[in-house]
């Protein structure tokens, strides 16, 4: 058992806070802007569009995230307090509302500059696990999102939150959301980069299957529960995504062979 007490605060400058989740989405996007531009972009004009894109992809992020929290996870609350909607600093962030945020700002930017929205989209999916293997980190550091209730010997007590002994479930979705699907999806670019729209399938299919999975081990959000037949609320939305992203695959691979 891991004894987790740790400080959400990772440094302070006067009176102004450095959150650890602040600096996970920071280095999350600088590193896999650095890694899309090194590695995966060899084209220079491309590049040079790619360095305007990512304020795009920010602007998606942020605004698609806080929105999807909003929205998916807890409307009757921001319906009474409307002023804290934008107050993303106080938490609350959904991974599939960012995904639909970047998908529309994608949308924005490739049409204004008549570029294959795909090709962006299969960049972002490449770099993605990197921002998201540091927000998991992040979320076992702050004591949020954890785990459920468990005895085995690698259990974790969030002292922050009670003296149960839980899963650490953001540490399994740093792992295979991160680590795991950063491999899978940079494995098959090497075989099939030139089928736009494959790796962002493959990204929502993998990412829906290990997030649905990893949902058994999270404790739900206290204030929604579960659902419908057991499930979170995490596990009915990855059950969409994992439809639309074989709807994808079908389209940009399957369909292609034909």
């Amino acid at each position: 058992m891991f004894i987790n007490n740790f400080d959400p605060v990772a440094f302070q400058v006067f009176s102004f806070e450095i959150r650890w989740y602040s600096l996970a989405y920071i280095v999350g996007l600088v590193v896999g802007w650095i890694y899309c531009n090194k590695f995966l972009i060899k084209d220079q004009e491309k590049k040079n569009q790619f360095d305007d894109y990512i304020t795009y992809i920010i602007i998606g992020i942020i605004l698609g995230g806080r929105l999807g929290y909003v929205i998916i996870y807890n409307p009757s609350y921001y319906l009474k307090n409307i002023i804290e909607i934008p107050m993303i600093w106080n938490g609350g962030m959904s991974f599939h509302g960012a995904v639909i945020g970047v998908i529309i700002s994608t949308i924005f930017f490739c049409k204004k500059n008549n570029q294959n929205i795909f090709y962006y989209l299969d960049l972002v999916a490449l770099s993605s696990p990197i921002g998201i293997f540091l927000g998991r980190i992040s979320n076992f550091i702050n004591s949020e999102l954890y785990g459920r209730e468990s005895d085995i010997f690698w259990s974790v007590k969030f002292i922050q939150v009670d003296n149960l002994n839980r899963h650490p479930s953001q540490i399994y979705e740093a792992i295979f959301e991160g680590i795991i699907l950063f491999i899978i999806l940079n494995f098959f670019y090497k075989k099939y980069s030139e089928k736009n729209g494959l790796i962002s399938s493959l990204f929502v299919i993998f990412y829906s299957v290990f997030r649905f999975i990893i949902e058994f081990t999270r404790e739900p959000d206290t204030h929604i529960g579960l659902i419908l037949f057991g499930l979170s609320m995490g596990q009915i939305i990855s059950g969409i995504f994992f439809i639309a992203g074989t709807i994808l695959f079908y389209k940009s691979y399957v369909s292609e062979k034909r």
